[in-house]
């Protein structure tokens, strides 16, 4: 049962080949680099691309746009503290604007910080502050096929191996990213936040969780562990965020709005330093970047985030498309998680080598099939790490229906079958940071 109905359309229209050859051409073989007007399904991100509510159009229009003490933060506030309980908020323009306000408060030159996996802007931020990422996957994290319930969970034991090796006072900071981004979207259980508190507190850190996808989040708690078959979406995530000290959040996703974010904390020391570090990156703290109709949209946003119907519906359409993929053999990361489908490139293309990148070969070959953009979490992305090559296609919230869907599964069938067939590539350019390269490195083919 669906619980919602379209209110507005929006026109797309599916380019020739030619055109798409072309613009994939010009773009350097970066899917990032493409005009929005030359894809037809976009899958490359769930990140601010969703539709709103009709509720939260509404209260676009209530908007205040006061510099100081607007009654719109006032509502963001009171919806931060009601769905995740956290008293002290500062907004920011959007996730990376939050990571930067909270993680370079808290981190120095010579820092390491154990995280379950750092997605790309939360690593680059760690290392802008002259810190180490460390990321603490579980076993289970990279077996595609191996079917757990918490396959995003941190694993505590490998951060005590970091811990052993740089010592407790060189670990300032303990991350658990909900869901895990960067493992396939995987979830992360409330007894495995509880064993990261217990860490945190153990070495004397400040336990963050990063909040970007709670509420999806929540709904596998409720699914997959026992103590939490009888609760709400809306109590498990309120439970599980009371373990840590702090959140960073992009509103984009859980928030369910197009643009902004925020860091909210219940350490009131913590709140005062990181409003100075806001006011000189984002803005002054009760808009911290967004306009004052951003705040009321996102207030409701994060209210219905949590609401049962919609989460559900929410994680049926994604398994919905897992399910029709691996019904017509396509391979992909097993089981589908919250937000995105992730599709095992290293099987499509065995006979190319990760320098080769055939995450990024798989994701142009989708574009130039049927104008399908996605993004790859591989060997590109995330350089010198022993990760899977996956390719994600994010779905962007109350936004596509199965028709559309239809066509990302022909498109997938038709690259498949056309595997052996394909060449890899090679770096063009190579920007200055490497954590951040697959946003605007150009490629070419390599010859045969």
């Amino acid at each position: 049962m669906v619980s919602y109905k379209s209110k507005a359309v929006e026109r797309i229209r599916l380019p020739s080949v030619e055109e798409r050859e072309r613009a994939l051409e010009e773009a350097g073989y970066n899917v990032f680099n493409l005009a929005a007007d030359d894809v037809y399904i976009d899958l490359l991100t769930d990140s601010g691309t969703g539709a709103m509510s009709d509720d939260q159009w509404a209260a676009l229009h209530r908007g205040d746009e006061s510099y100081a003490g607007s009654p719109s933060f006032e509502r963001l506030e009171s919806a931060v503290e009601d769905v995740m309980g956290f008293p002290y908020v500062i907004p920011a323009h959007q996730g990376r604007g939050a990571e930067n306000v909270l993680y370079g408060t808290l981190l120095s030159e010579g820092d390491v910080v154990p995280n379950n996996t750092h997605f790309d802007t939360t690593r680059a931020h760690v290392a802008n502050q002259g810190a180490e990422a460390a990321d603490c996957p579980t076993e289970a994290a990279h077996d595609l096929s191996r079917e757990e319930p918490f396959k995003g969970n941190f694993s505590v034991e490998r951060a005590r191996e970091v811990v052993s090796k740089v010592g407790a006072e060189n670990v300032p900071v303990v991350i658990s990213t909900i869901t895990n981004n960067s493992t396939a979207g995987q979830p992360v259980s409330i007894e495995n936040t509880r064993r990261v508190r217990a860490f945190a507190d153990e070495i004397d850190a400040t336990f963050v969780v990063d909040a970007c996808r709670f509420a999806e989040n929540a709904y596998f708690v409720h699914e997959r562990e026992n103590e939490y078959a009888d609760a709400t979406v809306a109590e498990i995530a309120r439970e599980q965020l009371e373990y840590a000290d702090a959140v960073v959040m992009s509103g984009k996703k859980d928030g369910l709005v197009n643009t902004g974010g925020f860091v909210a904390t219940r350490d009131e020391s913590l709140f005062e330093r990181c409003k100075s570090r806001a006011i000189l990156y984002e803005g002054f703290p009760t808009y911290g970047g967004m306009a004052g109709r951003d705040l009321e949209a996102m207030a409701v946003g994060l209210r219905e985030a949590v609401e049962d119907a919609y989460i559900e519906d929410r994680i049926r359409q994604v398994r919905s498309l897992a399910s029709m993929l691996e019904e017509a053999g396509i391979p992909i990361y097993e089981p589908a998680g919250g937000h995105a489908v992730y599709l095992d490139a290293g099987s499509f293309y065995p006979h190319l080598d990760s320098s080769e990148f055939p995450g990024q070969v798989l994701v142009c070959e989708l574009y130039r099939e049927g104008g399908v953009r996605g993004v790859e979490l591989g060997s590109f992305a995330f350089p010198d790490s022993d990760r899977p090559e996956l390719v994600r296609l994010a779905i962007p919230r109350r936004t596509y229906h199965r028709e559309h869907f239809e066509h990302v599964l022909e498109t997938a069938v038709d690259v498949y079958e056309n595997r052996e067939n394909v060449n890899g590539l090679r770096l063009a350019t190579d920007p200055e940071i490497p954590e951040l390269r697959h946003f605007t490195a150009e490629l070419e083919p390599v010859s045969n």
